[in-house]
Formats: C-alpha cells, sequence, structure tokens
C-alpha cells in the first residue's frame, strides 16, 4: 500500500509548514516513496485524513500506510529518534 503524507498548501503556520517539509525531506532521502495528498484541494481528503487519525481536529501533516493510520509529526519525529522510523511507518 502506497505511504500517504497528508499536507495543506495553503497554511498560514510557519511550523506547520516546516513540519511537512521535514517529512518530504526525510522521506526522499531514504528513497521512501510515497504520495502527497493536498487537503486544502478537496475536503474530502480533509474528511478522510481526520477519519483515519481518528481525531475529527486533526491538522496536517498526518502519515498513513494506505488505510492504516502511522501518526503525526511527533510521532514521526519520535521515531526517528528512536531509530525506528520503518517500524513507524509500517514498511
Amino acid at each position: 500500500m502506497p505511504l500517504i503524507v497528508y499536507f495543506s498548501s495553503v497554511s498560514g503556520s510557519l511550523e506547520m509548514k516546516k513540519n511537512q517539509e521535514r517529512i518530504f525531506f526525510v522521506l526522499q532521502s531514504k528513497n521512501i516513496p510515497f504520495e502527497a495528498v493536498d487537503i486544502s484541494q478537496d475536503s474530502a481528503n480533509k474528511d478522510l485524513m481526520r477519519k483515519r487519525a481518528g481525531n475529527p481536529t486533526a491538522l496536517p501533516p498526518q502519515i498513513c500506510n494506505g488505510d492504516i493510520y502511522c501518526g503525526d509529526i511527533d510521532a514521526f519525529n519520535n521515531a526517528i529518534e528512536m531509530e525506528q522510523l520503518e517500524k513507524f511507518l509500517k514498511i
């Protein structure tokens, strides 16, 4: 199943933009294929992201492996720190 990174191309939050860029950079540097899904282009994508995250107010970036929710930026950073990124991404 494809790795999906939900992000927003229109955000006033500099922190959110930095977090999204960090995820993209790490995945690309490790040659991990992923699909970037922009929730600002289609509200159905936002609804799906929140449903998969199990949080009706979840904000991007959120990461899923197909239909399986992996986590948010905090969980992503923790997985990198613990050297368990592949386990976190379920790949």
